[in-house]
């Protein structure tokens, strides 16, 4: 017998089991992904009367969404990434779209930080970006996980999307 995929609103991915688990029901996402940006936000908005921060901060390291689940002591875990799967594939896409900007723009922050040699001479510049570019791209990723996103706004992936994502900053 085939192992069928995951469909979002039967068997264990019911909308009741969901919404117990902190699952969107009508996405399949769930908001503690966000947890794992909503860290290094802290950290580098700290970094200004922290500068010692900036090792947490060059230790932070993307993950997928499987991944952090994966690592995570959420205790629906295994039914957050089937959920994940059974999830529309646009808004899968449009969820990765913003979650790598928002890992670019570490990973230059990083790299930032790794050239500077002294964290605390950028930390004003890395707090004022973090806040401006980062924090605006964590909440477009959880509208996207709140199901804020139309199908049609999405078919568009690859190069419209990072403008789309540009467009936000300019």
């Amino acid at each position: 017998m085939e192992c069928l995929d995951p469909v979002l609103g039967a068997g264990d991915l019911a909308a009741e089991r969901l919404e117990q688990a902190n699952i969107n029901p009508q996405t399949g996402l769930a908001t503690d992904y966000l947890n794992h940006f909503n860290e290094v936000m802290m950290l580098l908005e700290m970094l200004p009367d922290m500068p010692d921060c900036s090792d947490d901060v060059l230790d932070w390291g993307p993950l997928d969404y499987e991944g952090h689940f994966e690592n995570s002591t959420f205790k629906d875990k295994q039914l957050a990434i089937r959920a994940y799967y059974a999830a529309p594939a646009y808004l899968r896409e449009h969820l990765e779209a913003h979650v790598s900007g928002i890992n670019d723009l570490v990973g230059e922050i990083q790299e930032q930080l790794r050239q500077s040699g002294d964290a605390a001479s950028v930390a004003g510049d890395i707090a004022f970006k973090a806040t401006h570019e980062i924090k605006p791209l964590i909440a477009l990723a959880g509208a996207v996980i709140h199901g804020h996103v139309e199908p049609e706004a999405t078919q568009h992936e690859g190069d419209a999307a990072q403008a789309e994502i540009d467009a936000l900053f300019a």
